[in-house]
Parts: structure tokens; sequence; C-alpha cells
């Protein structure tokens, strides 16, 4: 190679590398001070695109959980709602029966129409706990039957299962509540057919509670299959998105060297130029 003034080629060759390395070395920087694999877009465009996708979708699994959770808890707290009406119903029942008693004396001024007082108070209880609400929603329904509410199980709000808002106030002989046919103790006869009525309330109470707990359970296995979406998207997502730390510490040493081994060979690139001097003065 010919030796000249104007031009080392050596030296710019020599510069080149370090740039190259120093560049390198940094980029490893970032991605081992992130945690983040893909520092900017060039880095893996195709990557990028599915994580935001996969990183997107994480998010909404997450937050249709928690949906999934409030949903359980508005269930969990009309249950809450049907445990307390079957204690009222067994006491309005127990009353119905005391009611019937011969040795008590019928009228509102009699035995029974103390006991018409506690009842007329307990179907004024069951009215307010049938006006229940949850966060502002109303539990329990108006009309003739249980009402069905949507409830979405998956990301993208393409599956969906329902939970139901019970007619509590309308289902069989719940019209007690309402002080309708079988809502009065006064006497031996009335308190009879409160006890019929009582008893089919019950009953439908009952079936309520068994629906409630069948919801909560649908609801429940949704939720295990959410988690288990989200945790296999976070896996798929971190093995596009994450730095390896143990590959990259490893790339790290060597872009160390490179830089260091590449400022130590321009540093002798320049001192080449020296030589020319040399023949100049000779």
């Amino acid at each position: 190679m010919s030796i000249s003034i104007n031009t080392n080629s050596s030296a710019s060759m020599a510069a080149s590398n370090l740039s190259a390395n120093n560049s390198m070395l940094q980029k490893s920087l970032q991605r081992l001070s992130s945690g983040a694999r893909i520092v900017d877009a060039a880095d893996d465009a195709g990557g990028l695109a599915v994580s935001m996708k996969m990183s997107a979708a994480i998010r909404r699994t997450g937050a249709t959980n928690t949906n999934l959770s409030n949903a359980q808890s508005f269930l969990k707290t009309q249950d809450g709602a049907f445990a307390a009406a079957t204690k009222v119903l067994t006491r309005m029942s127990e009353l119905s029966i005391l009611a019937q008693d011969v040795t008590k004396t019928s009228g509102a001024a009699g035995d029974t129409g103390n006991y018409q007082t506690e009842f007329k108070a307990l179907q004024a209880q069951l009215t307010d706990i049938g006006a229940g609400t949850f966060n502002g929603v109303t539990m329990f329904t108006t009309a003739a039957t249980a009402t069905a509410v949507n409830v979405y199980t998956n990301e993208d709000s393409t599956t969906q299962t329902t939970i139901s808002k019970a007619a509590f106030l309308n289902e069989t002989n719940m019209a007690l509540a309402m002080n309708t046919a079988g809502s009065t103790i006064d006497s031996s006869a009335a308190a009879k057919t409160a006890t019929a009525s009582i008893n089919s309330a019950l009953t439908s109470l009952a079936t309520m509670r068994a629906n409630n707990g069948a919801e909560s359970s649908k609801l429940g296995f949704a939720q295990e299959m959410l988690t288990t979406n989200k945790n296999n998207l976070e896996s798929a997502n971190s093995r596009i998105a994450d730095v390896d730390v143990a590959a990259e510490s490893t790339q790290l040493a060597r872009y160390n060297i490179l830089q260091q081994a590449g400022t130590a060979m321009l540093a002798q690139a320049n001192q080449s130029a020296q030589s020319v001097l040399k023949l100049l003065q000779g």
C-alpha cells in the first residue's frame, strides 16, 4: 500500500469500526437498562407490531377480569340479600304458625294482632330488601320474571355469559311483601293461608339462591380462563419484547472490548502518518 499525506485509509476504517462498535455498545446498555429487547422500531419492526397488539390484549384481559370480579361482587351482595330474606320469611312462617294457636285471641286487639304487627314490619323489610342496589345498580327487577344481564368473558367482547336480576318481589307468593293475598295473620284462618304462601315464597327464594350460586360458579371458571390467557399472553409477549439479560450481558462485554480495541487501533492508525515525516526528514 502506498504512503500518502492526504488520505489515511487505516485511520478512516478504524474510526468507522469504532463508531459502529460504540453504537452497538450504547444499544446494549439501553436494552439492559430498560429490560426491553426492542429499544426502537428499527430493532425488530415486525416483532414490535406483534408486541403492541399483545400488550393491548393483556390490558384488555385484565380489565375484563376486573369486570368479572365486580359481577361476582354483585352476585355476592345479591346472595346476601337472599340470605336476609330467608331469615325474614322464616320468622314470618314462625309467626303464622303461632297465630294458629287455639289458645290465642283473634282480632287486631288480640294476641294474633300482636303477631300481625311484627308480621307487617317484616313485610316492609322484604320490600326494602327488594329495593337493594349495588353501586347504584338495582339487584332485583320489578318485572314478572328475572332479567338477564350480559357479562363479557373475553378480552375482545365476543364471548359473554349472563347473570340475573331476580324478580324478587314478583316470584310466586313473594307478593307477601306488597300486602296482597296471604299477607295477614290476624286470625287463625288467615294465618293458615299465610303459612302456605310463605312456604311457596321460601321455595322460590331457594331457587333464586341456587341460580345465584350457579352464576357465581360460572363466572369463577371464566375468571380462571382469563387468568390463564393473560399469563400465556404475557409469556409470549415477553419472548418478543423482553431482553435476555444473560445473552445481552455477554454482548455488552464483547462490545466493551471492541470499543477499547478500536480506540487503541485508531490511535495507532493516526500515528502511522508520522512515518511520512521521517521520509521527508531523511
